[in-house]
């Protein structure tokens, strides 16, 4: 299974910072309702039999809704579950390397900060790049800052889909529009929401408007 870019349009990245009263399941399940086309499943501090678990329900899940599911950085559990693919990271495994592991049919996602990086993973066989981050974010402490003119620069450069991500929300989600991104990646402006599947059909809504040409 690889991409569309219409699947790019609301990619919904999960943090389990904001459950509360909810599982993850059922927050995931209220994006889906919501309209979210996407779902990667970000997960750093799980065991191995947890996450494995968490993983399957969540595959099963978005195969419900005919929504593609991948796995944050890691290509081992991705295998297990037979997840449609994996994002990965600069600093993680090169990009020909995780196609040898998952094969040709599933979906890769590589991070990208420059222009550099991003005609390397494209070359390196990427289905789609995350760029960011092109606004503030609290999620990631790590994240690099991305300017929109680099994020056109990125789009511009590469045939792949480009999916903008970090610190996006109702409030500057329009500041994307003419940047040749063909969705954007979120995860407190979901996650962190009251009501998820509101938020996520607003988002979704807004999403449409700021793709259009």
């Amino acid at each position: 299974m690889r991409c569309d870019k219409k699947d790019l349009l609301l990619y919904a990245v999960t943090d389990r910072t904001w459950l509360g009263e909810k599982t993850l399941y059922e927050q995931v399940e209220e994006a889906l309702k919501g309209g979210a086309t996407f779902i990667q499943l970000r997960e750093k501090e799980l065991d191995t039999e947890n996450f494995l678990k968490e993983a399957r329900e969540i595959k099963e899940l978005c195969g419900r809704f005919c929504v593609p599911f991948v796995i944050n950085d890691n290509v081992e559990i991705a295998k297990m579950v037979d997840a449609d693919g994996v994002h990965v990271g600069q600093s993680d495994m090169e990009t020909g390397n995780v196609r040898t592991i998952l094969g040709d049919d599933k979906i890769i996602g590589v991070s990208a900060q420059t222009v550099e990086q991003a005609v390397l993973a494209e070359r390196h066989g990427a289905d789609y790049l995350g760029v960011g981050a092109v606004f503030p974010t609290g999620s990631k402490a790590d994240a690099d800052d991305v300017s929109l003119t680099t994020l056109r620069a990125i789009c511009s450069a590469v045939q792949i889909p480009v999916i903008a991500i970090g610190g996006i929300g109702k409030h500057n989600i329009m500041e994307l529009k003419g940047s040749g991104c063909c969705g954007i990646a979120v995860i407190s402006a979901i996650f962190a929401a009251e009501d998820i599947r509101e938020a996520t059909a607003e988002l979704k809504s807004m999403a449409e408007q700021m793709v259009k040409k």
